[in-house]
């Protein structure tokens, strides 16, 4: 991101990008595609004159926002991707409070593409309280999140929408979030996460009704990345549960499954950096353990390439994949191929 205006004890900038995007497995595709998606997007950050105190926000407005107007507090295409104030408690440790990024492994690198199977376990970013911190070389934190996102019944994750429920069926929070992560020897980092809370069911919710909490969900994962020179590697494991079980009205509804969804997950990224060109390379696979899918192995692939030409980024990214995970966090079984090129531009 470019540098923008300062004021007294501000940062502001600005962005804005939009897509070409072409999806072959679409029936109704002319192979032309279409020009998508643009987004404005407002930065505010401190400029280090308030001593302890931080700041951070980011504001996006537009269809390229990678919000869901039907799931998130404002009810249309413009959402807080980020809102936090930060303390700084000592030399290693800093205390963060409001929307942020949860501290689960590693996200994803592409801009296109997304998650892909790391569905609901990427690009976090949940509302509460998060420490971080070092210690005799490791790094870690720790959260709790009240809820992914502001208001009552947003299920809104922005950049990693629609594997969290839907604000008419269920949403996570109270959610504890712990990280931490090792480097050793020359560029090797490995790292473990956990998170557990409960599940929120919402479906009486619109009528004023009780909204019970009844539900669990938990993941741990297992992370690790290398990078020397212009390399770099990343792998990571997750395994997932979430137990709709005791969410009787959801399931009343058929609005969620019966049953303890359990799978797990891998992602594995590789970039070059070359002059102003990276080269990246992102593969995800799943598997489901839930008792009644019966979906095979999935996998989803997205090749790509940026070009830094001074004030923004050019992208040429491919997906295919032929699975997705949904919202309530399992595997399921469909083919889906498009290419992507993006622009953005900052000031």
């Amino acid at each position: 991101m470019a540098s923008g205006v300062s004021f007294a004890g501000a940062e502001l900038s600005a962005g804005i990008w939009w897509v070409y995007q072409n999806v072959v497995t679409d029936d109704s595709n002319d192979a032309d595609g279409e020009f998508a998606d643009p987004a404005l997007i407002l930065y505010a950050s401190d400029d280090g004159s308030h001593g302890p105190w931080g700041f951070s926000g980011e504001m996006r407005i537009g269809t390229g926002s990678f919000t869901d107007k039907a799931n998130n507090n404002s009810g249309d295409n413009f959402t807080m991707h980020k809102a936090w104030i930060s303390y700084q408690l000592d030399e290693n440790n800093q205390i963060k409070i409001g929307k942020s990024q949860v501290p689960f492994g590693w996200k994803t690198s592409n801009f296109w593409p997304g998650d892909m199977l790391q569905g609901g376990y990427g690009d976090q970013m949940d509302v509460g309280i998060k420490l971080t911190g070092k210690h005799s070389g490791i790094q870690y934190d720790a959260a709790y999140y009240t809820q992914d996102d502001w208001g009552k019944t947003s299920t809104d994750t922005v950049d990693d929408n629609g594997h969290w429920g839907s604000s008419t069926t269920y949403r996570k929070g109270e959610t504890l979030v712990l990280n931490a992560d090792y480097p050793f020897g020359n560029g090797h980092t490995i790292g473990a996460s956990f998170q557990q809370g409960k599940l929120e069911d919402l479906t009486n919710a619109a009528a004023g009704g009780r909204v019970p909490d009844d539900g669990k969900h938990r993941a741990w994962d297992l992370h690790y990345t290398y990078s020397k020179d212009n390399f770099t590697f990343k792998y990571r494991f997750i395994d997932v549960m979430r137990d709709f079980t005791e969410l009787d009205a959801c399931i009343a509804a058929t609005a969620c499954p019966n049953v303890e969804v359990e799978n797990q997950r891998h992602a594995l990224h590789v970039d070059y950096k070359m002059n102003k060109w990276l080269f990246y390379l992102e593969a995800t696979g799943a598997s489901t353990d839930t008792k009644g899918n019966d979906s095979r192995d999935v996998v989803a692939v997205s090749p790509g390439a940026s070009y830094n030409y001074g004030p923004g980024w050019f992208y040429i990214e491919y997906l295919s994949q032929d699975g997705f995970i949904n919202r309530n966090g399992d595997v399921g079984e469909g083919d889906f191929d498009a290419i992507y090129f993006s622009f953005d531009f900052y000031f």
